[in-house]
């Protein structure tokens, strides 16, 4: 997680759940994100409602958490940032960086 900056993004619940990461090209063949995917999955139903996990467990809400770490995405692949809600719930087209969080950082 980026320390410094506040972002814009809150990290909360309803964030997580409509972040669009997930679905993501640039992180579609990293294993490190999909083994991320399965296992915060299973970690979000066992936990007490309203909790989330630690950001570095989650592989999206980049936009709020900052880059990613796992090492394997492919920045080379379409970003979908801008297709969604979260991107567009708090205007990141208008700030800097405005898309590929998981490589640029968060959005402030």
């Amino acid at each position: 997680m980026d320390k410094g900056e506040k972002g814009k993004v809150p990290y909360i619940l309803s964030n997580i759940e409509k972040c669009m990461c997930s679905l993501c090209p640039v992180q579609a063949d990293s294993k490190c994100a999909q083994d991320k995917l399965v296992s915060s999955k299973k970690a979000m139903e066992q936990m007490p409602e309203g909790e989330v996990p630690s950001p570095e467990d989650i592989p999206g809400i980049y936009c709020s958490t900052g880059k990613a770490t796992c090492e394997d995405l492919n920045p080379d692949r379409q970003c979908i940032c801008n297709t969604c809600d979260v991107w567009k719930g708090y205007n990141l087209g208008e700030g800097k960086p405005s898309q590929y969080f998981c490589q640029n950082g968060r959005a402030t």
